[in-house]
Formats: C-alpha cells, structure tokens, sequence
C-alpha cells in the first residue's frame, strides 16, 4: 500500500509530519531537508494566509457542488491540517459542502466519483475473518468510529456503500467541532448487499450486488465486527449512523460498549434542546402542549422520546407526557386499535384515547388536536401546506414548528413559509438550512436543528472521561447543554440554537456536560476528572481539542 494512503495529522514545521503531506509548501527549507523533500515544492516557503487563498479561489473555480465537495475531499487526503484550518475558518460555508446537502449527492454517485480509500469497508463475505480486516486499518489510534450499512441515507434511502460518505462526513465534523484528532477517527461501512435495484445493476457499483442479508445474519456480522474493534481498541467509541433501523443495534450493544445512535439520540437530543427554547417562548406551560408528530419512524420516535425526559424534569410523569403527542405515519393517525401490526417502536406512542376513531390524514389530525407544535420527519417535501401553517398560526400565537426531514427538497415547508404565513410569529427550526427572510420590513434569522450540536461533544466528552457506556442521562445533558448554552445577544435575536461561529465553544460545553452525567451514572473510567471544577474541566477539554492553528 503507498505511504500516502490517509493523511495522517499534519505539523507543517515538525519532522515527524506524515509523507501523505510531505509536500507542503509552508515547509520550511531545514523541514524540507530534513524530510528530503527539497525542490520537491517550489521554493519559497509560504504562510497559510497564501495557501488558504489559494485554495479558496480553486474552490470557487469549482463549477458544482460535487466538484467543490471532490476538491475538499482531495485537500484533506493531501493536507489534513490545512483542510481543518480552513474549515474552521469558513464553517458555516464550507460545512453544507463537506456534509449535508451535498454530502447526500456524493453518496448517491460514490462509485462514480470514488478517488482514493478513506474508510474501511466490511463485506458480509468477510464474515469469520473480520478481525483481519480491522488488523489493515494503518492507524494505530483509534478513539471512534462512525458505522453505517447505507440503507437509510439521509432521505435518500438506501444507497449501499454509497453510505461511506456519510461516515467520512460525520468524523470530518467530529474534527471540525470538537477537535477529535484526525488520525484517530474510522469511518466504516458495513456491505450486507443492497436492497436498491438501480445500484445493484450499475455497472461501477463498488458494493456486494446481492440482495440485503436477512437480520439474523447481518447480527452475526456486526457482533464479530464490534468484537473485533474493540479487541484492537478497547476504548473505541462507537457512533451508528443511517441504519434503516437503527433500534435492535441499539437494544443490543448499548449496555456492552461506548455505543450510541445519532439519528434517534442525537437527533432527539438535538431536537429537545431547541424544544427547551421554543416551549420557553411561547409562553404555553409544557403540561399544555400538543405536539403532532408527521413521520412515525425511528427518528421521530427517538425525538419525542428525548423530549418526554424533558417534560418529566418539568413536572409531568412518563404517562402525562407521553400523551402530549400524536403521531401520524402514511396510514394516519398511530392508535392501538388502527387494525395494522405496529413496529414495536410506534407502539409507544400509539394512541388509546381516539374511541374507535380513525383519522386518516394529517390535515384532519390538525384539525383534531390542534396542536400547539408540529414536528415533520416524513421527508415528504411540501407536507406542512400554506393552510396547515396558517391554522398553527390562528391557533397559536407562537407556533413551534420544526420541518426536520433533509435534504432540503424533503423538508415539510420552508422557512420563508412558515413566516409568512404566521405573520412572523413562528417559532421554527428545521433539518435543512435556509437564508434569512426579510419580512414587512423585518430580517428574520433560521434556526437549523443540526445534530452537529451535540454529536461532536457527546463523542468527545466520552472518549475524554473514558466511558464504558453511553447512557441516557449523557444524551439528555447534551441537549440540555445546548440550550444552556445559548448567548443573551441570541436569545434576544429570537434564536434556538448558538450561532454556528461559536460551535467549538459549545462542542467543548457539550463535553463537559456529558462527563458529568457519565460521573453521576458512574461509567466513567477516568476518575480524576471527578476532582475537578467546571471552569478547570472545560479549559482541559479545550486544551485537549486537536486545533490545527496551532501546528
């Protein structure tokens, strides 16, 4: 394998730099000499001021999103640091480019597009010698990895191991936001075939072209995967991600390793933290809310779950706040007595209180609850209608109202109008990001319930203290911490969520939340952390974030 395979961390001025980055050309001349690499790069040494410029003005020259997406990808493989500096620098730009939306349109064309490996792949044909599989991973440090199958991508659905360029998002944004180091992150994709027709004919398809594996077996596989990463790395922390569902994995390895899901407890976490805020303006008690809840799948059940923590901190037993939501999937409204087998995750939630009633859309759900919040994660573009929002709006004198479902071509409604048609009285967050709306004069500022808010610190906060689990009291306190953590110039412009500028200050906060709650659940490995104050915590959690201004 060439030695450039993953650039690993990159010291521009050390000689212990990586040769995948060995080329630099902030090197100096003794670097240069000293890796015998002089005249190799021209020859006046230069700052990163020039090299960001550089590549700044190739990347607008870019004509698509996926070429500035390839161009970034290709930075990062040939110079870790400056992709992070630059990143960092120009987040909020560069972050729908690297992740979602484009990162949606890079899966779905992966083996047309693919250039060079950056992750670890797994075929069910592996099965029985996966642990040699994990042994030719070349980095010898690994503090987590983020495992997809691929078969609920976004809301794209199921893209086999297209998925991989969800994985290499997700830990890109681990390094962005909370500073895990580069060289210590895996991504990983689990081929278990593709139930996709289209994929499985493509010629370039990459992946197993066969049928998805039964359940049964592709738990086999995943059992023998996760014993053999934490066989090489004992205290990996695991992050699943895009499984179509995502609950058996986390019933199963949840108690036995450093395991969470994103889209049910990141998202739900995530969610809940804007929900804080949302309830808190609109000036209704959390006993009073009626939340429907369009979309009754895995990742809006785990929203709802997190916000029932919520409200029980608020007074309400388990039973009283689950009865403040109504779900309503593509049969209507989710009761116990609609006639259909329910997945055990619908169960939950399921309506006993509608009398033999069956409602069979979400309009006439609406007009039966009245809500005082709607939440979509259908991804059906276009569901919450100008009607449906104008009725929260002569409903509500806030409506909370959160289109969740992304890319953006999924998301239930825009921003532009959900102002419009509340006369700019919504409380609003959604999956996908939108431009501010001027409105009768008045700028009006989005707010994008990214997990990005909490995933980067939930990860960070356990590899720091060490965890042996993640439990839910370390879901629950990251987003809290995001809510805690909002600036009074914020909340002021009407925002739920921190500017994005400030997302590695509240990755770090985030972190030191997490370790807390790991302490009071008594997981946490690394017990000197407990002798500490908060103010000592955070400003060792920043001191250990990977900051490549500082290489």
């Amino acid at each position: 394998m060439s030695p450039s395979f993953l650039c690993l961390s990159v010291a521009p001025n050390a000689e212990s730099m990586s040769p995948g980055a060995s080329c630099d050309t902030s090197l100096s001349i003794s670097a240069r000499k000293t890796l015998k690499v002089h005249g190799l790069v021209p020859p006046q040494p230069e700052s990163y001021a020039s090299q960001k410029a550089r590549c700044l003005a190739q990347l607008a020259r870019s004509q698509t999103n996926i070429d500035k997406y390839l161009y970034l990808s290709a930075l990062r493989h040939r110079n870790v640091d400056l992709f992070y500096r630059i990143l960092i620098d120009h987040f909020i730009e560069l972050t729908p480019i690297i992740y979602t939306p484009v990162v949606g349109e890079a899966c779905q064309r992966w083996c047309e597009i693919y250039q060079h490996p950056e992750g670890l792949y797994v075929s069910y044909r592996d099965k029985g010698r996966v642990a040699d599989i994990v042994a030719n991973w070349p980095q010898e440090e690994v503090e987590i990895t983020v495992i997809t199958d691929g078969s609920r991508i976004l809301g794209l659905g199921d893209l086999g191991i297209g998925g991989m360029g969800i994985a290499i998002g997700k830990l890109a944004l681990y390094t962005g936001c909370a500073g895990i180091r580069p060289d210590r992150v895996l991504p990983l994709t689990v081929d278990t075939g593709t139930n996709n027709a289209t994929l499985r004919s493509n010629p370039l398809y990459l992946g197993d072209r066969s049928e998805k594996v039964s359940a049964e077996e592709e738990q086999e596989l995943l059992d023998e995967l996760l014993e053999a990463l934490v066989r090489r790395w004992p205290r990996l922390v695991v992050q699943f991600e895009d499984w179509k569902n995502p609950f058996p994995s986390l019933a199963r390895y949840g108690e036995k390793y450093a395991m969470f899901n994103d889209d049910v407890q990141g998202t739900g976490a995530v969610i809940m933290g804007g929900v804080i805020g949302a309830v808190k303006a609109s000036g209704i008690a959390p006993r009073d809310h009626r939340a429907v809840f369009f979309g009754a799948g895995s990742a809006g059940v785990g929203v709802a779950q997190q916000i029932v923590e919520y409200f029980k901190t608020e007074g309400l037993s388990e039973t009283e706040a689950r009865k403040i939501f109504w779900f309503v999937d593509t049969k209507g409204l989710v009761t116990l007595d609609r006639g259909d087998k329910l997945p055990e995750h619908k169960v939950h939630f399921a309506r006993d209180d509608n009398n033999g009633q069956q409602i069979g859309s979400l309009d006439e759900v609406i007009d039966h609850v009245r809500p005082t919040m709607l939440m979509g994660l259908s991804t059906i573009g276009g569901a919450f209608t100008p009607a449906i929002i104008s009725k929260m709006g002569l409903w509500n004198q806030r409506p909370i109202i959160f289109p969740l479902s992304n890319p953006v071509s999924k998301s239930e409604c825009t921003y532009g109008e959900a102002i419009v048609h509340t006369e700019g009285r919504v409380l609003f967050a959604s999956g996908s990001p939108f431009d501010p709306i001027t409105y009768r004069d008045k700028t009006y500022h989005p707010n994008q319930g990214n997990n990005m808010y909490v995933f980067p610190g939930i990860g960070l906060g356990t590899i720091l203290c060490k965890a042996s689990r993640v439990t839910g009291s370390m879901i629950y306190a990251a987003g809290q911490a995001v809510s805690a953590r909002m600036s009074e110039g914020e909340l002021e412009d009407g925002l739920l969520y921190p500017r994005l500028v400030r997302i590695r200050e509240v990755s770090a906060f985030v972190a030191l939340c997490v370790i807390r709650a790991a302490q009071k659940d008594a997981v946490d490995d690394e017990k000197s952390l407990r002798e500490i104050s908060d103010a000592q915590l955070e400003a060792l959690i920043r001191a250990q974030m990977y900051d490549p201004h500082s290489v």
